[in-house]
């Protein structure tokens, strides 16, 4: 068993991260990849730098907030709690009508007593009590064992009643790792690909955009010694400017130079060959001349198309967000069957169009990875991190899908729906039992001689026991969620 959360040093091996992601098959690591504590070392050597231990790992976390989320009151839950204020005395009141009515129709006082205590018995409120803690318990916990973790009770019910799911395109429908695919030279300005490649890398060096992380990436693999940028600034979303060896260089998206008046005539084509290819597109300028193209493209996750498909089944419209171009957008959507695109979103915007679809009535759940994703899965109904995502994400959501797969969202929602469910089955059954049982324990069969005796005058100990199996159903009916795929 891995002791500690760390960044592997030295070593390969098949790592078993079953008990986070919920996924049997064992998962290769090698220096630079993350290994989280209580996951199993399989074959391999593995030699690490703990970042993270005791109470700060993931597994610690992922306890505290299943904990969190089972101690938590669901909406639904208000309703019990309403019942239950007005149950006792209500409860009462009834027990000792039914004395007096029963002392005053036989004169006993020992046969009315009976009645008294059957009603009191028999309609004590566990049931009504157990009917939402203990799904939600069951809920919580299964999905804790799937890698779904729900952060509160409430988060959970919100999420059986989604229409709308909006995916974050990078990293979350795709593998969120791109790579450069072509280099385009639009000008004379550089002798050649790998010179531009050069500059731009050395542009991008301080940038955290995947993108821009991208390209610097692709220059470590040439084995190229990038300058250190001067004055550098990021325009959020658009790309960066930067002083490189003295000149002054821009690197950023098509659209972001059309609004600065720099298009050109030179990159019209290219550009809309390398785009209609799905590909994201870059262009570098110096000073003001767009000198060169630089290509990316993401690769898309091999699950992404099967989970989308599942939520067109489960009912959900499913909506893709990008800052990407329409082109590539629309590529990657076909690619997915997702019919609905916000594409050329800034990550300033993105909160602004979950908050559009919310107008409409649509209960909508956002998921992404990502820093620029947190205002939108703020903004959203229920909010769904990547467990590979950013702290922040991560943070700010309200369910976190540990293990990194889209089929983690076809889980929730079915879990939610199937918990919810089943607090309907519960509260409907506590309902029934004590609107059928306390009549009876009253003595309400009494004037039917074809009854048998023991339900004409209901004995306390029978009332106890009809108590118990009350409760035992409610619990029962609950632990099935633990059974369900």
């Amino acid at each position: 068993s891995i002791p500690a959360d760390g960044i592997v040093l030295e070593g390969k091996s098949a790592v078993d991260e079953s008990m986070l992601s919920g996924e049997p098959i064992p998962v290769d690591k090698g220096p630079e990849d993350t290994v989280i504590g209580g996951t199993i070392n399989q074959e391999g050597m593995l030699r690490f730098e703990a970042t993270r231990v005791g109470k700060e790992t993931a597994l610690a976390q992922i306890i505290r907030l299943v904990q969190e989320a089972q101690g938590s009151k669901a909406p639904v839950q208000a309703l019990a709690d309403r019942v239950a204020a007005v149950f006792v005395p209500a409860v009462i009141g009834i027990a000792l009508m039914t004395f007096a009515l029963w002392w005053i129709i036989g004169g006993e006082f020992v046969p009315a007593m009976i009645r008294l205590v059957a009603v009191l018995v028999i309609a004590c409120p566990c049931a009504l009590g157990l009917a939402t803690p203990t799904a939600i318990m069951a809920g919580t916990g299964k999905g804790a064992e799937k890698g779904i973790l729900f952060k509160n009770s409430q988060a959970l019910e919100t999420a059986a009643h989604l229409e709308v799911i909006v995916l974050d395109k990078t990293g979350t429908i795709t593998q969120g790792k791109p790579a450069v695919t072509d280099l385009v030279l639009t000008d004379s300005f550089f002798k050649d690909e790998e010179e531009l490649l050069r500059f731009a890398a050395s542009a991008e060096k301080g940038s955290e955009h995947p993108l821009g992380k991208a390209i610097v990436r692709e220059a470590g693999k040439r084995g190229m010694e990038l300058w250190e940028p001067d004055e550098f600034k990021a325009s959020g979303g658009l790309g960066v400017q930067a002083m490189v060896n003295g000149r002054e260089f821009f690197v950023g998206k098509p659209g972001w130079f059309e609004q600065m008046g720099l298009s050109s005539e030179t990159i019209k084509d290219p550009l809309s060959t390398l785009q209609e290819q799905g590909k994201t597109v870059m262009v570098v300028v110096s000073g003001k001349t767009p000198a060169g193209l630089i290509a990316v493209a993401d690769t898309v996750k091999p699950e992404s198309e099967e989970a989308i498909d599942r939520l067109h089944k489960q009912n959900l419209r499913v909506v893709m967000l990008t800052g990407d171009n329409i082109q590539t957008a629309r590529a990657i959507a076909s690619e997915v069957h997702i019919d609905d695109i916000f594409a050329e979103v800034r990550p300033d915007e993105k909160s602004s169009k979950i908050r559009e679809l919310q107008k409409q009535g649509k209960k909508t759940g956002m998921v992404g990875d990502g820093i620029n994703d947190a205002p939108a899965l703020a903004q959203a109904d229920v909010g769904m991190a990547i467990g590979t995502g950013t702290d922040v994400a991560i943070e700010t959501a309200d369910v976190i899908l540990s293990g990194g797969s889209l089929m983690g969202i076809t889980r929730a929602i079915s879990l939610s729906r199937s918990t919810m469910k089943t607090i309907r089955q519960n509260l409907f059954w506590a309902f029934f039992y004590n609107i059928v049982l306390i009549p009876v324990a009253a003595g309400a069969l009494h004037p039917f001689e074809f009854m048998p005796d023991f339900l004409r005058q209901l004995h306390p100990m029978l009332a106890a026991l009809a108590m118990s199996m009350s409760s035992i159903t409610v619990v029962s009916n609950s632990l099935r969620l633990y059974k369900s795929d």
